[in-house]
């Protein structure tokens, strides 16, 4: 109410200038048609400006109204402000032609045409004084600022560093200078914006940050690749400059740049990724409307496969998982952003029989998002008889329920450690994969696993890990300074599986393109620095050895599979294994029976199955 209030009283102190600058603009528009001499001007034309400027006032308030020249913040105006009065006197022109043709005294053409330029030059100048008053002040602010205030550099020249530039020329509570610009295009290297000098190209950013004396750094390219991203920010991250980036312009709901909208440079700036696209039609139309139930639904994944499964209005999402306090937590998530969607959250096992049975036949599930699993390599190797009882056993349980109750389709996630598997976590995933696909020769169900590596900021992954040592003082564990992994954001991958979701047909393996693979070493050395530390100097990084089962490389895709393409160039699938299903059911047969049992030849057992596994038998 305070703000409406406000705005009421800037148009009306705004449209007072308005009605005086008409009037002094056609007086003196007479004045020189008559040489400035005021008895020279007839009556008659003095008697039509007293009658002709009311009309015209009027109109021009309700024309610059609907012009909108009463709403814009007038100290960001720009061009398209200045389109907004061109538009209004184009208008203001037809009007003062019907009015000269129209009314009984016929004014001087030179009253009009002088008369709505001098209108036009105070209607600008008085949209743009305060911006030009405001950047004055600020340059001047600047010329006698303190030592101590923050001397930018920008990374890039278009439009968002532009409007940056002027928001930190314009902002009356910032102290900063912006001192140089940094762009790649050679041809606009020498120019200015705003007065601030465009001096080099990325690979000049060490040498400027020392010639202009830079304390930070603002990344505005928000449209560039994840590549150049990457490589910029790093050449950045290496000056020791409090390194900020302007998101990207998806993310900006009015498209303004602003200083509120920037924020510190997160590892995910670091990968090298770009944008992940998908058919959010597509998507939409798959899920909207249908029952829909996540596995695994207070897990990382499972968490986010129900906020953007709840973004698509299902009729029903059912949120299942053992663990009450991740369920709850997403569950009250779900609740405060989409009020509108129907929830369920069910708390239960997948090797539960009977609570499956119980949850198919009260809800009918038409779509499967198969997440619950236990995940933890070195843990699941202390403990393999619990990894083929949750993974293999709990997938083989809900996807004979799967079949029997008639879902359309049942997605498993998969990951690359199911492939040529060194622990009993991967290789207990690449079993599930031979359920999924031997079920969808089986049944009308249409069964499919998506496959994709690591993802930031999961439960157990190595992001977190890194955060509570760095917060601790260190030191930072990493296994092997050799040790690769390929990474995806939570948020990215579980648009895949939709996406993947929505091109299945029945017994594919997708694979998700993860993208360039990181060393761990060099992700903790720039977590490091993100958190504004010395790696090997504020913290220690301390190389501990391998962990029993792990990979020093991992692989996306198993030799005899194949690849092909599909629609989205980040999905690729992988052709069914043959396989002898009636051995394998068999074989299902002994593994349950081997680890309900606690067998302690667990491991050679799921080796003789899958043939890909190669265990350390030494353990």
């Amino acid at each position: 109410m305070g703000n409406d209030r406000q705005w009421i009283l800037r148009a009306l102190v705004l449209a007072f200038v308005d009605i005086c600058s008409i009037a002094i603009s056609f007086f003196f528009a007479l004045m020189i048609r008559f040489e400035f001499v005021y008895s020279h001007i007839p009556e008659l034309y003095l008697d039509g400006y007293l009658k002709i400027v009311p009309i015209y006032i009027v109109i021009s308030l309700v024309v610059f109204y609907f012009c909108r020249l009463y709403h814009s913040i007038w100290r960001f105006a720009s061009i398209n402000e200045l389109i907004h009065i061109v538009i209004a006197y184009m208008i203001m022109i037809i009007v003062a032609v019907i009015i000269h043709c129209a009314y009984p005294i016929t004014m001087p053409y030179a009253f009009w045409l002088i008369g709505l330029m001098l209108n036009f030059a105070c209607t600008t100048a008085e949209r743009f004084a305060y911006r030009l008053v405001r950047t004055g002040q600020k340059m001047l602010e600047q010329k006698g600022s303190a030592d101590g205030d923050d001397r930018v550099m920008i990374i890039g020249a278009g439009n968002a560093g532009r409007m940056l530039i002027r928001e930190l020329i314009m902002s009356s509570h910032l102290h900063t200078k912006a001192c140089c610009i940094i762009d790649d295009n050679p041809a606009k290297i020498g120019r200015f914006i705003d007065g601030v000098p465009i001096v080099g190209n990325r690979n000049d950013i060490p040498e400027m940050v020392e010639k202009y004396d830079i304390s930070k750094i603002i990344y505005a390219v928000p449209s560039t690749t994840g590549k150049d991203r990457k490589e910029i920010l790093n050449i950045c991250k290496d000056t020791d400059c409090d390194v900020s980036v302007v998101p990207g312009i998806y993310q900006m709901v009015d498209g303004r740049v602003s200083v509120s909208s920037l924020r510190p440079v997160s590892i995910e700036d670091l990968l090298g990724r770009d944008q992940v696209v998908v058919d959010n039609d597509g998507i939409h139309s798959f899920l909207q409307g249908k029952i829909v139930m996540v596995t695994g639904g207070g897990g990382s994944i499972g968490s986010e496969l129900c906020r953007q499964i709840a973004r698509e209005d299902p009729k029903l999402l059912i949120i299942f998982d053992i663990y009450e306090n991740n369920a709850y937590d997403i569950q009250q998530e779900l609740k405060r952003k989409y009020p509108y969607v129907h929830v369920e959250t069910l708390i239960g096992s997948v090797r539960n029989t009977n609570r499956l049975h119980y949850i198919f036949q009260t809800y009918h599930p038409e779509i499967i998002y198969h997440a619950a699993a236990h995940k933890h390599v070195p843990l699941m190797e202390e403990s393999p008889n619990e990894a083929i009882k949750n993974n293999v056993l709990g997938t083989l349980k809900l996807s004979r329920m799967a079949a029997q109750y008639n879902v359309k389709k049942f997605v498993l996630i998969s990951t690359d450690k199911a492939v040529n598997p060194t622990n009993i976590m991967g290789a207990s995933k690449r079993l599930c994969e031979m359920i999924i696909q031997m079920m969808n020769r089986q049944t009308n169900t249409d069964f499919v696993a998506v496959r994709f590596g690591n993802v930031l900021g999961s439960n157990g992954s190595v992001i977190p890990l890194f955060k509570k040592q760095i917060e601790d003082g260190g030191p930072v564990t990493v296994t092997d300074k050799r040790i690769i992994r390929y990474f995806m954001t939570i948020p990215e991958a579980v648009a895949l599986v939709l996406q993947a979701g929505l091109y299945a047909k029945g017994g594919e393996i997708f694979v998700l393109d993860m993208g360039e693979p990181v060393k761990i070493d060099d992700m903790a050395r720039n977590l490091i620095r993100l958190s504004g530390l010395e790696p090997d100097v504020d913290i220690q990084i301390v190389y501990t050895g391998l962990r029993p089962g792990e990979k020093l490389y991992e692989e996306m895709l198993m030799s005899e599979e194949g690849l092909k393409e599909t629609p989205n160039k980040l999905i690729h699938v992988g052709e069914p294994i043959e396989m002898n299903d009636e051995l394998f059911e068999k074989q299902l047969v002994e593994l349950e029976k081997a680890c309900t049992s606690e067998s302690k030849d667990i491991k050679k057992i799921v080796a003789s199955v899958v043939k890909t596994y190669k265990p350390d038998l030494d353990d």
